[in-house]
């Protein structure tokens, strides 16, 4: 294969072994060892200041990577929060778009789906977005030299702390080896390098262990602290009673009574001794104290990590997880973006040089960030407009919802009030429901018509039982004696008018009423 241009404009040759060939394996007898030794178990202030600086002055950023790997395997906290920052870009479908629509620029990214699509990309992209907590990551690219097109078979993590920096600008990354012990640059086309920025500046001050490492030193101290108080509040204090007369050997059993009841919760001893379990005091708040720093130090973690703490953290209101949550959708799109970058630049245009050549324009990968949607809102928005002619595309909505389009024959879900009306079109089901707000003032005048109406008929027809009441009364010289004469007078009253007008005011309000509600 023919000379080509690296990254710094300069020629190189491409060796099809190299290509192929992991260069980056780490040995045990070589510089590149794979058992490092820990930083963090004997971690001080004044350790991790000179660790810190290291890193920046180039003298040592193996102890730093070291460190920022330890952090991540020792703290439960941050390592939980570090990977759910991760999983929300790694897990992420990327989609390829053309550079135009031109047909070879079409025709190239159709030929970059193609690696796209390999099941190797989600763990690729986890092991890229590893430089979140570092800084940088690295991952080596193997290539299928054997048949044409190159193409990718594997992608191998390489481990940061066989990175340095060149002595000179402190900027370029240099990959160590047994030819090159204090580093030589990258091969081109065999890495795929990312370097995420959380703030301007060296990439090598931008990892998220550095803004952790101090609050993990504390909560270390914090918790070893508090393991130190539960020794000594959270045990009762023995107590071993021997009477005056008790021999050195009674006195030796008792002390070894008193030893073993703490481990084996039973003891042995004459019935002339006594043996007193006095609980302790509390500490004065110490065992709360403890907690609260060690809780305090995960609130920064979260802080550094996903740029919030409530969604990780207890306390929180519904809306302030919405607002948060918003922040960290923020954050996730910019990992994403970031993370596009180095795939297009290291991946993407090296496949498509290596086998087509250069060209004047390159596909490329995106990934994106799905957004939360409010489903019960858009519903409560959008039903009052489309009951107002707003004209809404059905595939749209069912979309969002995650439904499929109804086929023809599909049995579908209907709304109660249309279960007795299946016939029903739904343009006539909406003008009934419009009309149902409109019309409501018409009703009121409708029932005070008929109300009248009845009113006035009730006085014609009501003579035939109420006259007879009236004589009655007239004619009774007392209460007793009225009462006395309405049950014979009962059986003479006839309602019949009045029983058939009531009815048919009955039947009108009943049939008023049904058309209201549609």
């Amino acid at each position: 294969m023919s000379a080509i241009l690296d990254a710094n404009g300069k020629p190189f040759k491409i060796e099809p072994g190299v290509m192929a060939e992991d260069i980056a394996r780490a040995y045990t007898t070589g510089v590149r060892n794979p058992r490092p030794a820990s930083v963090a178990s004997t971690l001080t202030p004044q350790r991790l200041a000179g660790i810190l600086r290291s890193v920046i002055d180039g003298n040592d950023p193996e102890a730093y990577m070291t460190l920022a790997e330890e952090i991540e395997e020792r703290d439960l906290h941050y390592s939980a929060q570090l990977r759910t920052r991760k999983l929300a870009v790694a897990a992420i479908a990327p989609t390829v778009e053309a550079a135009s629509d031109d047909a070879n620029d079409l025709l190239m990214a159709e030929r970059a789906r193609e690696i796209m699509n390999d099941d190797q990309i989600p763990e690729l992209f986890f092991d890229l977005l590893d430089g979140l907590g570092k800084g940088l990551a690295l991952v080596q690219i193997l290539w299928d030299t054997k048949s044409v097109p190159w193409k990718p078979q594997d992608y191998k993590w390489v481990d940061p702390r066989y990175l340095r920096q060149d002595q000179e600008t402190l900027q370029q990354i240099l990959l160590i080896s047994e030819d090159a012990p204090t580093g030589a640059p990258l091969q081109p086309y065999k890495f795929i390098l990312h370097t995420p920025r959380s703030k301007s500046g060296s990439v090598w001050r931008n990892g998220l262990a550095r803004l952790v490492a101090v609050m993990y030193m504390l909560k270390s101290f914090t918790i070893r602290d508090w393991w130190a108080f539960a020794e000594v509040f959270g045990i009762p204090v023995r107590i071993g009673k021997y009477g005056a007369n008790a021999s050195s050997d009674d006195i030796s059993t008792l002390i070894n009574a008193i030893s073993k009841i703490a481990s084996d919760a039973g003891a042995v001893i004459p019935e002339s001794m006594k043996i007193e379990l006095i609980e302790t005091a509390k500490g004065n708040g110490g065992n709360t104290l403890f907690e609260n720093m060690a809780r305090w130090c995960d609130e920064q973690v979260s802080k550094a990590v996903l740029g919030q703490t409530m969604t990780a953290d207890n306390g929180s209101s519904q809306s302030q997880a919405i607002i948060h949550n918003e922040v960290r959708i923020d954050i996730a799109k910019w990992d994403a973006r970031q993370l596009e970058s180095s795939v297009n630049e290291y991946l993407i245009k090296p496949y498509i040089i290596l086998n087509w050549g250069v060209q004047q324009r390159y596909p490329k990968v995106r990934i994106k960030v799905p957004e939360p949607e409010d489903l019960k809102m858009l519903v409560e928005s959008i039903t009052p407009l489309v009951d107002r002619g707003l004209k809404v595309s059905a595939s749209e909505m069912a979309d969002k919802f995650g439904l499929s389009l109804v086929k023809a024959g599909e049995e579908t879900l209907l709304p109660l009030q249309s279960g007795g009306m299946p016939g029903l079109p739904v343009a006539t089901n909406r003008r009934i429901a419009i009309n149902r707000v409109m019309n409501t003032a018409d009703a009121d005048a409708e029932i005070d018509a008929l109300t009248n109406e009845a009113m006035s008929e009730w006085e014609q027809v009501a003579e035939e039982f109420m006259n007879p009441i009236i004589e009655l009364a007239n004619k009774s010289a007392s209460y007793e004696e009225f009462a006395a004469g309405l049950p014979a007078l009962q059986e003479q009253l006839g309602a019949e008018q009045f029983i058939a007008q009531m009815a048919q005011y009955m039947f009108q309000l009943r049939g008023l009423g049904d058309n209201q509600d549609g």
